[in-house]
């Protein structure tokens, strides 16, 4: 209801009975207008906002989705997850299973990654105003490897990807439009636990990022330009799933500007690439880790394709929307 969000006893007993409960931690009890965090050394800080429709899908939820994505951002430059806050905009008739869910989800989701939800705001919008519910996260952590960077990369560098591409996209794209393609599964998930060892490891990362809106695509489009460097890539080397190119087959759409919310794309120096491919692989998130591709240096600023044929054609960075509210 509409009080739930006003700040009376309603909003109260919705704090205390169902997200503290779940996000239950000595800094959220003290229920202050600021939580007082301890931090030493540089920190990493980032903010998203999380509007996906439908709310529930298959491999995740909204809730998971907040998580794991505000804590992939900071994994992708380097900085240990510790700290997130978390805005719930609500609309009015939600039923209590149904945030309780997702709230339960963000809780799972954040005990995995050992990083804590210490803050935050609710408010309830008339119904018709929103749809359902949308979440804002921001999130703070130390960094534990500095110079990881767009900007950063190499003429000679590799370019990793953890795993298959496109899969959240091609979920949300199918369950949005009805369409039955069996075992379309969102790869939402948190990365930190994939990445920590890279960086305890000390492994060289020049650049690393999640390629969530704009996929693959958007990714080497954005290090290319940043680095002012060109990037090569063997198509048939790019990891991606028979019912995702189904879809995108049946569509007519590119599976390489689909987003993923459960992988990373890494670039590294090639006496690294053993190294950080071993250690991917022990991990259940980086089994299919994979080389796609090289750093060049010319054209500057663009990316190559390498079909299977020989044929090299630039991979255009994606234009307009191809699906909106996928994360």
């Amino acid at each position: 209801m509409l009080s739930h969000g006003g700040g009376g006893e309603e909003t109260q007993k919705l704090i205390k009975e169902l997200f503290i409960k779940h996000f239950s931690n000595p800094i959220l009890e003290r229920l202050e207008d600021s939580a007082t965090l301890e931090v030493s050394g540089k920190v990493a800080f980032t903010t998203d906002g999380f509007t996906v429709s439908p709310i529930f899908f298959p491999g995740g939820d909204i809730g998971k989705l907040a998580v794991a994505g505000t804590v992939n951002d900071l994994t992708a430059v380097g900085a240990k997850p510790l700290y997130l806050s978390v805005s719930f905009i609500i609309e009015e008739g939600l039923s209590f299973e149904e945030l309780e869910r997702v709230v339960l989800s963000m809780a799972q989701t954040a005990k995995r990654v050992g990083v804590q939800i210490v803050t935050g705001d609710t408010k309830v919008v008339p119904r018709g105003a929103g749809d359902k519910l949308f979440i804002t996260t921001s999130g703070i952590g130390q960094i534990l490897k500095e110079g990881i960077s767009a900007s950063n990369l190499q003429v000679g560098d590799q370019i990793i990807v953890t795993g298959t591409v496109g899969d959240h996209g091609a979920c949300i794209f199918a369950q949005r439009e009805g369409l039955d393609f069996e075992g379309l599964v969102s790869d939402c998930a948190p990365l930190w636990e994939l990445i920590e060892p890279l960086l305890k490891e000390g492994v060289e990362i020049h650049a690393m990022r999640d390629p969530t809106r704009g996929g693959l695509s958007a990714v080497l489009n954005e290090w290319a330009q940043s680095s002012n460097v060109s990037i090569y890539v063997e198509e048939e080397k790019i990891p991606i799933k028979e019912t995702v190119l189904g879809l995108c087959e049946f569509l007519g759409i590119d599976p390489y500007s689909l987003a993923s919310e459960g992988r990373m794309v890494i670039a590294v120096p090639p006496q690294e690439v053993e190294r950080t491919l071993n250690l991917l692989r022990k991990h259940p998130l980086g089994k299919e880790a994979t080389v796609i591709g090289e750093v060049k240096e010319a054209p500057k600023g663009r990316v190559v394709l390498k079909t299977p044929y020989g044929v090299e054609r630039f991979l255009e960075p994606p234009s307009g929307e191809i699906l909106p509210r996928i994360c």
